[in-house]
């Protein structure tokens, strides 16, 4: 714990002026940034009588050990600047929201030749026009379903339109009239976007004119005795009716218009956000925060409203915002939503009327979503900070472990040996903290020795930053072979870096030999304040460094819990590590093996030749024949194909008969690395997570 007099600067340095400022603990990480009319007078209020502090902003000052401060022209630069640094930095002591899902919004894509309405999730993307939040993929696709009767845009993939367009034939939906079939040319590009254009101004709440075009022609074609056409516009009609009433009109003049409200208490706060287009709702949002700074209901709201329009411009910031509490000063705050919109926009608290009853409503949502919020045990700020204070009495430390650190080896009959990183901080998971590793040392089956191997690893990187940063400058030093892409270093910015923070507990998954491994390693680089532990799997028992019994929390124990869950993470994440390595390893051949042979001149390797088994037996001369291969390159593919087992013959399982080379083509472009995986012909798009 600092004395925040040890870094307080002094009263002639800090400006009068307009500025951002970073709290660094010693480590040099980014804890907090904030903003400031006066600077001078923002950070004379931290560096007080620390019993007149708020017991947070206490702990912030107490944790940080410098801070400095970057002066700005105005407050808008201000407020931009603070946005940009809590994005960049994610520091612990600011309000952060954490959104429960990721939620899905009806997309359409303008940036593409044909444009395409589909589900997307996460973050927007250029050229695209968004609808939404929703809180649920499939109120999409119901839209979209009645919407493609009269507004037949493109729903496929990629994948499938292309496949459309080589093999002349449509999907189902351009048979049934569900999709005006760009990819066999039935509209052409010029009429598709238009349709696509129409698709998004009913969407944005233009629904009048096109109800009113549909009842026009339906008289005229039933006044020419055209009465299936009239009859087929009449059912058209109705399908825009009913997706217009998914979203019933809450204000009656047409209103574009956010509502957010907040309900809170001492430790936590939900924002709930109502995104009112044309009159109807057409989305809804919220997230939960913990109040880890001092902060007040204008405090919150602005918080709400960066992460709402930090990345937005123009009409996806409405021309009104309606909320509970007023941002202090509230000039900087609505300066820099016009700037972002490029025209006004009004931020103010309803006072009467419809609008005033809907704000009720969205508060309703948000003190259900409070409540829903604190039943979920592993989110709730007293119950991780009792699990943090058991697990330092049951193993004697001098604080609560604030940053744990779970390592676990996995492995199939010692193959493919790899080992994970997980981290909790203030009891919840940084997965982009999360590392892996492949078990480098000696080959075979020694979990023992792999943890060894882990902890050594991990740990030399820290040091190796320490002493790059001036500390730990008599500790031994070596590299290991874990490559760049794993150094711990810090950078002056205070951007994080892989391995640059030290835990204060290290758990192994595993027992008695496992914890001696780990603390050995880290006995022989010289680290002494760091704790370890192990949770042994059976009995769920806690054993420590040279101790010949366990340490047994109680099975109701929270300490006990997080334990489990962080071990099980660990497991989780080691074993689809392991699991991907076994895979890609079962998919490699002998091309894998060339250097410099790439998935584009694998492709055409196979193309050529047709399969890998005619590839197998063609001479290096033949080889040279396709373009873009070397003599040096086909040498070195028939040497690989030499050391190589001889493929196995194809066998037809029904009649026992070995197949010809004609008949076995199909051996594999897998080979190649071209193999790929089926396409989703539906609207949506599935998210896709990547590990770190």
């Amino acid at each position: 714990m600092a004395d925040p007099s040890s870094y307080r600067p002094k009263p002639g340095q800090i400006p009068d002026t307009p500025g951002v400022y970073r709290f660094r603990d010693e480590h040099r990480r980014v804890i907090y940034v904030g903003k400031a009319k006066s600077l001078r007078q923002r950070l004379a209020s931290y560096f007080q009588d620390l019993a007149n502090l708020h017991p947070r902003t206490r702990t912030m000052v107490t944790t940080a050990a410098s801070v400095e401060w970057t002066v700005v022209g105005t407050e808008v630069e201000a407020l931009q600047l603070e946005y940009s640094w809590i994005k960049e930095y994610d520091p612990r002591f600011n309000v952060k929201y954490r959104d429960d899902k990721s939620y899905p919004y009806l997309a359409v894509t303008m940036n593409e030749q044909f444009p395409r309405v589909q589900v997307m999730r996460g973050q927007k993307k250029k050229g695209v026009r968004y609808f939404g939040p929703y809180g649920h993929a499939w109120a999409i696709r119901d839209t979209v379903d009645l919407l493609l009767r009269v507004f037949p845009v493109r729903t496929c993939s990629a994948g499938v339109f292309k496949n459309a367009t080589r093999t002349g034939r449509p999907c189902l939906l351009g048979y049934i009239g569900k999709c005006s079939a760009p990819c066999v040319g039935r509209v052409t590009p010029d009429e598709h976007r238009e349709l696509a254009e129409e698709f998004s101004d009913f969407m944005a709440g233009r629904t009048g004119t096109y109800i009113r075009r549909l009842e026009k022609d339906m008289a005229v074609a039933a006044e020419d005795m055209e009465y299936e056409r009239a009859a087929r516009l009449r059912d058209d009609i109705e399908a825009l009716r009913k997706a217009m009433e998914k979203s019933a009109v809450v204000l009656a003049d047409a209103t574009d218009a956010d509502l957010i409200a907040l309900a809170e208490d001492e430790l936590e706060a939900a924002v709930q956000i109502f995104h009112v287009r044309g009159g109807r709702v057409r989305g809804q949002r919220g997230w939960v925060t913990d109040k880890v700074e001092a902060v007040t209901s204008g405090d919150l709201v602005e918080h709400a409203l960066q992460q709402l329009y930090g990345e937005e411009t123009g009409d996806s910031v409405p021309k009104e915002v309606l909320v509970p509490a007023l941002p202090d000063p509230l000039e900087p705050v609505q300066a820099w939503l016009t700037e972002r919109r490029g025209s006004g926009v009004s931020l103010r608290i309803p006072q009467r009327g419809d609008k005033k009853a809907l704000m009720e409503t969205v508060h309703r949502n948000a003190l259900h979503a409070l409540a829903l919020h604190k039943t979920k045990r592993a989110s709730d700020l007293t119950t991780r900070s009792r699990a943090l204070e058991e697990i330092a009495e049951a193993l004697g430390l001098d604080s609560a472990p604030l940053r744990i650190e779970c390592y676990d080896i996995s492995h199939l009959q010692g193959d493919d040996v790899v080992a994970s990183m997980v981290v909790l901080e203030d009891g919840l998971a940084r997965k982009s903290e999360y590392r892996r590793f492949q078990i480098k040392g000696f080959e075979g089956q020694d979990d023992v020795r792999s943890m060894h191997e882990v902890i050594t690893r991990r740990f030399k990187r820290y040091l190796a930053g320490q002493e790059k940063s001036g500390e730990w400058s008599d500790a031994e030093l070596t590299d290991d072979d874990d490559g760049p892409s794993e150094s711990t270093l810090t950078e002056d910015d205070g951007r994080p870096k892989k391995f640059a923070y030290p835990p204060q507990l290290v758990v192994v998954d595993g027992g008695q030999p496992q914890v001696a491994a780990a603390k050995r390693a880290l006995d022989e680089l010289g680290i002494d304040d760091i704790a370890v532990c192990g949770l042994a799997k059976r009995l769920e028992e806690v054993w420590v460094p040279d101790e010949d019994d366990p340490v047994v929390l109680p099975r109701t124990s929270e300490g006990l819990y997080l334990l489990q869950r962080v071990r099980d993470e660990a497991h989780r994440f080691a074993i689809t590590y392991q699991r991907t390595k076994r895979a890609k390893r079962f998919r490699a051949g002998p091309l894998d093996e060339v250097p410099g042979l790439g998935d584009a001149r694998k492709q055409a390797l196979i193309k050529h030749f047709g399969s890998v088994k005619r590839l197998r037996s063609a001479t290096i001369d033949q080889i040279c024949e396709i373009p873009g291969i070397g003599r040096k390159t086909a040498e070195t593919i028939v040497a690989a194909f030499a050391k190589a087992a001889p493929a196995t013959p194809a066998v037809n399982m029904a009649t026992g008969e070995i197949m010809e080379d004609e008949e076995s083509t199909t051996e594999h472009a897998t080979d190649a690395g071209s193999a790929e995986e089926p396409v989703s012909t539906g609207a949506s798009e599935e998210r896709r997570g990547q590990e770190p």
